[in-house]
C-alpha cells in the first residue's frame, strides 16, 4: 500500500494490525527520512510523538543535542537542577540510555548515545528496561542522568523521550523548560542534524542495580516475599503487556511455578490495544485468579515501561486510589514506618480518613508525579510514608523519586504474607474501620479556542460562587463546603466527606472531573454536580 506520511500508514496499520503489520517498514524508512520538524512538549512524564511523523530520528538527534547545549550553558538554575555542578561533572559521571520495548528503540537509543560520546561523555547503555530501574540505577552508579526512551502507556504508535537528572526522579521545570527552548529554536531553523555512530556500547545491567538497591533501602523485604511464594498456597499473576517489565520480576524473586506471566512475547503492537494498566485490559490476568483455587490470590497489569499498576485479587479490582490508602495503613501500621502522606489532589480522600485517625499529615500536590519529589527525597524533613496519585503511580518511604509498579507489586505480596489476608479482605478491614469511600472520574469536551488560559480563567468563576461555608445542591441534598483546595484546579469538599474536582486539561480540549462519594450510589449525582458547575462556568446552560 502507498502511505503519503506516516500518520496515514499508522492508521492502516493500527485498523488491521495482523494483515498490516508488515508495514512497520515503511513507518521506519519515514522515521529515518522525514527530516520535518516538530515542537517539543515535554509534559508530566516528557516528549511523546508519533513514530516518523514527529517522532523522527532527526528530530531525536536535535532534542539530544539541545540536551548537550543544556548542558554545555551550564546556567545556575538548571544546573542545581540536575544536581551536578557544571559540564565537566556530567561527562565523568554519565549518562544512562535505554528505551521500552517500542518500535526501533534500540535503534533511537544508538543515536542519541553516539551523539553524547561525540561530546567526551560517558554512557552506559541500560537496553530494554522500566522506567523505575532508570531511577535506582542512576543512584547506584551516581550517573549525572538518563534518557529513557519511552512514551509510557501511550499507544503503539507513539515513542517518547523521558529525561531524569541525578536524583533518579521525573526533570523539573528548570530542566524541561530549558530542553524545549532549545529545542523548539533548532526546530524553527529546521536543523537537521548528522547521526554520529557510537564508539563503544558499554552496558549495563540495571535489572541487578535495581535489585541491590531494594535490599539496600529496605523498605520492602525481599526474603519475606519469596518465602510466602515458597510456603503458602498462592498464586500470583503479572500481566506484562509485551512490555520492558517482563522478565524482571523473575530476576528479583526466581523462577517459580506459582507465578504466571502474561503477555511477554514482543509485539511492537500490543496485540492492538492502548497497553494502559485498565480495569479492561485485566481480562486476562482475572481469568487465571478465577482458575485458580488457592487460598492467596493476586493479579497484576502493568503498563510498558512499568511506571504504573493495577491489581486484582479475583474478588474485585484494586485501583490505586484505594490501593495507595492500603500501602500506607500497611507501611504505617504494620512496618512501623513514620512520616506524611503525599497524594495527588484528585486522589481519593480516603487515605485522609485512615491518616487524620492515625495523627499522620496528609500532603496533597498537583497532578503529576514529579510535584512528590520534596517528600521523597532522604534529605526532605517531611519524608513520605507512601505517594502515589490516582493514575496508577506510587512509591514509598526511602524508594525511587519515580513511581514504580515493580515496587507496587513487591508491596502487595508482602501485604499478603504480614496480614495473612487477600488485598480484598484487607481493604474491606481497613473500610470498615476508616469509613466506606466510592472515588471515579470523567470529564466533558470544550471548545478547541478554550484550551490554555482561557479556560482556566472561565473555571476560576467556581472559586468565587462556591467559596468554604456556602452551600449547593447534591442529588437533593444540601451540602455545606468544608474546605475549598486549589492547587490544581477547584476541589470542593463537602460535610459528608465527598468532593468534586473540576480542572482543566493542560493538552486537551477537556475539562476534567475527579470525584468521590460516600456510597456507590452516590456517585451519579456527584458527577452531575461536576457537571453543572462547570457548565455554568463556562456559559454552556
Amino acid at each position: 500500500m502507498d502511505c503519503k506520511d506516516a500518520a496515514s500508514c499508522w492508521k492502516l496499520i493500527m485498523s488491521d494490525i495482523s494483515g498490516n503489520r508488515g508495514m512497520l517498514s515503511v513507518i521506519e524508512k519515514f522515521a529515518r527520512e522525514n527530516t520535518a520538524p516538530a515542537t517539543v512538549v515535554f509534559g508530566t512524564s516528557g516528549w511523546r510523538g508519533e513514530i516518523g511523523t514527529d517522532y523522527t530520528f532527526n528530530n531525536v538527534r536535535v532534542v539530544t543535542s539541545a540536551i548537550i547545549e543544556m548542558f554545555r550553558a551550564e546556567e545556575g538554575p538548571v544546573m542545581e537542577a540536575m544536581g551536578v555542578s557544571g559540564f565537566e561533572e556530567i561527562k565523568k559521571r554519565g549518562v544512562i540510555v535505554g528505551h521500552d520495548n517500542r518500535f526501533l528503540g534500540p535503534d533511537f537509543a544508538m543515536e542519541v548515545i553516539g551523539l553524547l560520546q561525540r561530546e567526551g561523555i560517558k554512557t552506559w547503555y541500560a537496553g530494554e528496561a522500566p522506567t523505575p530501574e532508570f531511577s535506582a540505577g542512576i543512584e547506584m552508579l551516581k550517573a549525572a542522568c538518563s534518557i529513557n526512551l519511552t512514551p509510557s502507556h501511550n499507544p503503539a504508535n507513539y515513542a517518547g523521550f523521558k529525561f531524569n537528572p541525578a536524583d533518579g526522579g521525573p526533570a523539573g521545570s528548570e530542566i524541561t523548560e530549558k530542553i524545549e527552548e532549545i529545542s523548539n529554536r533548532m526546530m524553527k531553523e529546521a536543523v537537521v542534524i548528522e547521526a554520529v555512530k557510537p564508539e563503544r556500547v558499554d552496558r549495563v545491567d540495571l535489572t541487578a542495580l535495581y535489585l541491590d538497591y531494594i535490599k539496600e533501602r529496605k523498605t520492602i523485604d525481599i526474603e519475606r516475599i519469596k518465602e510466602f511464594i515458597t510456603q503458602t498456597d498462592c498464586v500470583v499473576c503479572v500481566d506484562n503487556v509485551h512490555g520492558s517489565t517482563r522478565g524482571k520480576m523473575q530476576r528479583i524473586l526466581g523462577e517459580s511455578s506459582k507465578i504466571i506471566y502474561l503477555r511477554t512475547e514482543d509485539d511492537f503492537l500490543f496485540g492492538g490495544v492502548a497497553p494502559e494498566p485498565s480495569e479492561k485490559n485485566m481480562a486476562g490476568v482475572e481469568k487465571v485468579l478465577r482458575e485458580s483455587s488457592a487460598r492467596f490470590r493476586l493479579g497484576v497489569i502493568m503498563d510498558p515501561d512499568g511506571d504504573r499498576i493495577r491489581y486484582s485479587d479475583g474478588v474485585m479490582q484494586i485501583p490505586m486510589n484505594y490501593f495507595g490508602a492500603m500501602a500506607f495503613h500497611f507501611l504505617r501500621v504494620h512496618k512501623k514506618i513514620s512520616g506524611v502522606v503525599a497524594k495527588s489532589v484528585g486522589t481519593s480522600n480516603f487515605v485522609n480518613a485512615i491518616a487524620e485517625k492515625l495523627g499522620v499529615a496528609v500532603k496533597e500536590t498537583k497532578v503529576g508525579f514529579k510535584n512528590f519529589r520534596p517528600y521523597l527525597l532522604r534529605t526532605s524533613p517531611e519524608r513520605a510514608i507512601v505517594a502515589f496519585e490516582e493514575s496508577d503511580g506510587i512509591s514509598g518511604y526511602n524508594h525511587t523519586l519515580e513511581k514504580d509498579a515493580l515496587f507496587g507489586l513487591l508491596l502487595a505480596i508482602e501485604m499478603m504474607a504480614v496480614t495473612g489476608k487477600n488485598l480484598s479482605d484487607y481493604l474491606g478491614d481497613i473500610m470498615n474501620e476508616f469509613g466506606h469511600f466510592y472515588p471515579d472520574r470523567a470529564g466533558i469536551s470544550v471548545d478547541r479556542s478554550l484550551v490554555g488560559e482561557p479556560l482556566i480563567r472561565k473555571l476560576s468563576v467556581i472559586r468565587e460562587h462556591y467559596s468554604k461555608g456556602s452551600t449547593l445542591i447534591i442529588g437533593g441534598t444540601q451540602r455545606t463546603v468544608r474546605d475549598m483546595i486549589t492547587v490544581d484546579g477547584t476541589k470542593l469538599v463537602f460535610d459528608d466527606g465527598s468532593w468534586l474536582m473540576i480542572r482543566p486539561s493542560g493538552t486537551e480540549p477537556k475539562v476534567r472531573f475527579y470525584i468521590e462519594a460516600r456510597t456507590e450510589q452516590g456517585k451519579k449525582a456527584v458527577f452531575e454536580t461536576a457537571e453543572r458547575l462547570t457548565k455554568e462556568a463556562l456559559g454552556m446552560v
